[in-house]
């Protein structure tokens, strides 16, 4: 449940968020009509960043900050709303089942690609469109509550963005669509909610978030040459010195897909292709 404070409705008001996809979306629906803030800039973490003095102290003139699950949201995220307590903080993710991060587990020399991580839950529905439309309409009502002024406008334009994310939608399994079942092999499992969508299988390198021991990689190598498995999938935020070594070992190549990417649109297209010609 989200409670607006008096006085939040403000147009040409500043709003932040934590990952550059949700300023897209923001952008999106706001058109111009809000002033977009991003914490974890290009190139940073969300699983360790640490939020700037100055960034914090900008936060005393943002109407609200929209949430959407991220690691460090955890260590942050009440020192966030105690910045400007007429902040209202808005959970993107709000009403969403998330599923546990992907890993591989080892037993007794047998793998289980669809193994659990700790029970730690996947942050990453923002690379789902079904799951997008959903925080697309969290942040309408968030705007409209705290701008109503521009109720209106906000809903006009959140009509035209949740119909492009239904047409990216159907893009995407139209493009997929032969490929359900492929096995794609990435360093971080941020690609679970997106595999899912589209019948694809993620293969995560990265061991419950450490880098795979000596015998992890040799099943990892194990099996991207049972599946012929010929690129490894890498995002600069992490090492991709693990990814190297299994794109060795096969034969195969490291190709950078970022789930951070600002244009999520143009960057899902992108990385469909590149999981799609990365199939034999």
């Amino acid at each position: 449940m989200v409670v607006f404070a008096a006085g939040t409705a403000v147009a040409g008001m500043t709003v932040f968020v934590s990952i550059m996809p949700q300023k897209y979306f923001v952008q999106q629906i706001s058109m111009g009509q809000v002033d977009v803030r991003v914490m974890v800039p290009p190139g940073a973490s969300p699983a360790s960043y640490a939020p700037k003095p100055r960034q914090m102290a900008a936060l005393s003139n943002a109407a609200i900050y929209f949430a959407v699950g991220v690691p460090f949201e955890g260590a942050w995220l009440a020192r966030i709303a105690a910045a400007n307590p007429k902040m209202i903080v808005v959970h993107t993710d709000e009403g969403i089942e998330k599923s546990a991060m992907a890993a591989h587990h080892h037993h007794d020399g047998h793998h289980n690609g669809g193994g659990h991580h700790n029970g730690a839950l996947d942050p990453h529905i923002w690379l789902s469109p079904p799951l997008v439309l959903s925080q697309a309409r969290t942040i309408l009502s968030a705007l409209q509550k705290a701008d109503p002024t521009h109720r209106d406008a906000y809903a006009k334009n959140h009509a035209v963005f949740a119909s492009k994310v239904t047409a990216l939608d159907r893009e995407l399994r139209s493009a997929l669509a032969d490929r359900r079942g492929l096995r794609f092999m990435v360093f971080h499992p941020s690609w679970g909610y997106f595999a899912r969508a589209y019948g694809l299988i993620q293969v995560p390198i990265e061991i419950e978030g450490k880098e795979p021991k000596p015998a992890q990689l040799a099943f990892l190598i194990q099996e991207a040459r049972e599946h012929g498995i010929q690129v490894v999938f890498v995002q600069p935020q992490f090492s991709a010195k693990s990814a190297a070594l299994v794109a060795g070992e096969i034969g195969g190549q490291v190709v950078v897909a970022d789930p951070l990417a600002e244009d999520w649109a143009g960057n899902l297209r992108a990385v469909a292709r590149q999981f799609r010609d990365a199939a034999r």
